[in-house]
């Protein structure tokens, strides 16, 4: 971690539909319940896929790239408004595991140059996080079957968020779908940005 410049910046990053946005709307009604301005990003893969660019288990270095990136000036734009609190749908680890886990999905394989200049611009986000929180798949809470998600991709996408933030040694809290775990990741939250704001 970097030292600390407002906002505080909170991400989340996981594979889809294990709560992430839920997680953060709640922090978002506690930071908001204690005085604080709070700006959330987030919407990335459906903004890609209204400009044309491929999603999910079709994801390519395109894609991935332009998610990353998308996200960088979101963030910078929430925090130029002036939050006390910026909270990122997606942290910038997130588009790199969707994108490993499409080509895991594929049986493909990106050039090796590919696969570290993307690396290496999701990486220079991490020390931008105060917080980061990854979602865990807990494969026995069904899933919004108004969604057509593919369940073997699901799982790669959870296994590679968090064989990327392990390999890298990023520090994260890990978050499942039970109640305590998300409160715990909640306190979390409002300890450490009510801290800062008492500095």
């Amino acid at each position: 971690m970097v030292t600390h410049q407002p906002p505080i910046r909170i991400g989340v990053l996981g594979t889809h539909s294990t709560g992430k946005t839920t997680l953060l709307k709640r922090i978002q009604m506690e930071l908001r319940g204690h005085g604080l301005t709070v700006a959330r990003t987030g919407r990335l893969a459906k903004r890609a896929a209204a400009i044309g660019l491929p999603k999910m288990q079709h994801h390519t270095a395109a894609s991935t790239e332009w998610i990353i990136t998308q996200g960088i000036a979101d963030d910078i734009a929430a925090a130029a408004q002036g939050a006390d609190v910026v909270l990122v749908d997606r942290a910038s680890f997130d588009a790199l595991a969707y994108y490993h886990a499409a080509l895991e999905y594929r049986g493909e394989h990106a050039h090796r140059l590919e696969r570290e200049r993307l690396r290496l611009l999701a990486s220079t986000q991490a020390p931008k996080y105060d917080l980061l929180l990854a979602t865990v798949l807990d494969p026995d809470v069904p899933v919004d079957q108004s969604h057509d998600y593919d369940h073997r991709y699901r799982l790669l996408v959870d296994r590679h968020v968090h064989g990327l933030l392990a390999e890298d040694g990023i520090p994260h809290q890990r978050v499942t779908s039970d109640h305590e775990s998300q409160a715990r990741a909640i306190e979390r939250a409002l300890q450490l940005c009510l801290q800062e704001a008492a500095v």
